[in-house]
């Protein structure tokens, strides 16, 4: 494997595999006249630059079946779009789909008219239309985008890519031999047969949907070739609906850089990265021997190899930055921003909301059956209403505990619900107003006590902010943020930078919590 002239801006791709065999695949959906779907490329995109998406479908093979999967411009992910940090493109999105869509930018602090969120920025995009996207880039580091509509479906289907996002300064980022996003998701695949896609009701609505079938940058076999000595940046992308992934790559050394909008203020080693829905995580790699290393997802259920990186003994020369690698670095450009915000660290919070939920009793009757208020676990034995109550000791479920009754819950029994402390208003019904250049403090209680307690990512758009302190614990360690994971009991405080002008929503990523309610809006005037 080469070296590029400058490797610190070489976005390495999959790698390529064998093309589909229709003729002996199986699956539901596999349709005469779709596209094969395709690895992504990588397009450069210059300031002022147009560019074309089109949202469609595509037959792509998963463990030796075919299925009738989403993709943006034929390929899962789609496009890793990489732009120069401040630059603006126009992105066209077609809707080549018999569903309406969207496209939001997540992360991206751009003019909220072009954020996707329908009914509040935008119209939905009707199959066979079109809509215009001007967006603006004040950060570096790596973006993504997906719809902001039908997300249960349409993101584990396959309507995700990311933007990569390259920095002003040649030395915001040590230099490394290769880079390249790992976008992780998972999909659920049962007797050859993905979920059908229903606009009236959603499933999965109590816990969201755990996917069987792991999946690194839209392979379940991926595989990348490196040589001993090699310092490689990942970015890492959870486009997963509900799973929260424990990351490791056992045997390699592991460096913390970033996280979902930038650096953090202090480089840390790390043996392994919690990454919840729509969070970002930004590591270096060192491989320094020849071998075969894993990318593992690890929970107290279960291990998953997600990728297989072979590493082999030196065949061109790449320059060797094991030296750099070793150190480090104290980002003095992150603190330096972050100090105009530290004055209002420790004040009161300006703002608190309770995340908890509520279930209708035909629901939970339902749900429950006939059981005489008991329910199958998933290892056979029978659970009461209590010990649906009381959940496990974990704060974080990993993986579906419920399948049952989880598959049984829908948006019109469960509503999950962000609760202004304050007011008592919910979801939709808050109003919160803000000015630019508001430092806006605001806590966050995961009720535990809730008919289901579970983690929650919660995510703002339009604007970044600071986890300063989890369960009165304060963060010495601090990045920009527009996702932060509470888990089951936690209290959160974060300090949002209200910088962007518009109209705005913050709500939970786990696609199915958002679309049973868990939703709030606010406005920055």
């Amino acid at each position: 494997m080469g070296c590029a002239s400058q490797p610190q801006n070489q976005v390495t791709g999959q790698s390529q595999s064998e093309n589909v065999n229709t003729a002996t695949s199986q699956g539901n959906s596999q349709m005469n006249g779709l596209p094969q779907a395709l690895e992504s490329s990588t397009v450069e995109l210059k300031n002022g630059s147009t560019y074309s998406l089109i949202a469609g479908y595509v037959n792509k093979e998963i463990n030796g079946n075919v299925y009738k999967m989403l993709a943006y411009n034929h390929s899962i992910p789609g496009p890793i779009l990489v732009v120069q940090q401040g630059s603006e493109i126009t992105l066209n999105l077609e809707n080549d789909t018999d569903i309406p869509t969207s496209l939001h930018s997540h992360g991206v602090r751009l003019e909220d008219k072009y954020d996707g969120v329908i009914d509040v920025q935008q119209k939905q995009i009707e199959p066979g239309k079109t809509f215009t996207y001007k967006i603006k880039f004040p950060d570096a580091g790596i973006f993504w985008y997906h719809p902001h509509l039908n997300e249960p479906y349409t993101q584990s289907h396959g309507l995700y890519g990311v933007y990569l996002v390259v920095p002003n300064d040649k030395n915001y980022w040590s230099p490394v031999n290769y880079q390249m996003p790992l976008v992780l998701n998972d999909i659920a695949i049962q007797n050859s047969q993905t979920d059908s896609f229903n606009p009236k009701v959603t499933n999965y609505a109590l816990m969201g949907e755990f996917g069987n079938v792991m999946l690194v940058n839209g392979s379940e076999n991926f595989q990348k070739k490196f040589e001993a000595g090699d310092v490689v940046r990942f970015y890492l992308v959870n486009a997963s609906n509900t799973r929260v992934y424990n990351l490791s790559i056992p045997n390699a050394k592991i460096k913390l850089v970033g996280g979902d909008n930038g650096k953090y203020e202090h480089e840390t080693w790390q043996d392994h990265i919690v990454l919840s829905p729509s969070e970002r995580a930004i590591i270096e790699v060192l491989f320094d021997k020849a071998g075969t290393y894993t990318l593992q997802n690890t929970n107290p259920q279960k291990t998953y190899n997600l990728a297989t990186f072979t590493v082999i003994n030196p065949e061109d020369g790449n320059p060797n930055y094991s030296k750099t690698f070793a150190v480090l670095r104290d980002n003095k450009d992150v603190i330096t921003d972050i100090d105009k915000f530290r004055d209002v660290f420790d004040k009161k919070p300006d703002k608190s909301i309770t995340l908890t939920m509520s279930m209708s009793q035909q629901g939970h009757m339902n749900m429950m059956g006939n059981n005489a208020g008991q329910h199958m676990m998933s290892d056979g034995s029978m659970m009461n209403n209590s010990m649906m109550m009381s959940n496990d000791q974990d704060p974080i479920e990993w993986e579906d505990t419920m399948p049952m009754m989880n598959t049984m819950s829908t948006t019109d029994s469960v509503k999950w619900k962000i609760v202004d402390a304050e007011t008592k208003k919910e979801n939709e019904d808050i109003d919160w107003k803000f000015k630019v250049g508001d430092k806006v403090k605001i806590k966050i209680y995961n009720d535990p006590n809730s008919m289901h307690p579970m983690q929650h990512p919660i995510h703002f758009h339009g604007q970044r902010f600071l986890v300063l302190s989890t369960n009165g614990v304060k963060n010495t360690d601090l990045v920009w943020k527009d996702t932060v994971l509470v888990p089951k009991g936690a209290t959160v405080e974060i300090l949002v930078d209200m910088s962007n002008p518009g109209t705005w929503m913050a709500h939970c990523h786990i696609g199915e919590h958002l679309v049973s309610g868990m939703m709030l809006p606010f406005e920055v005037q």
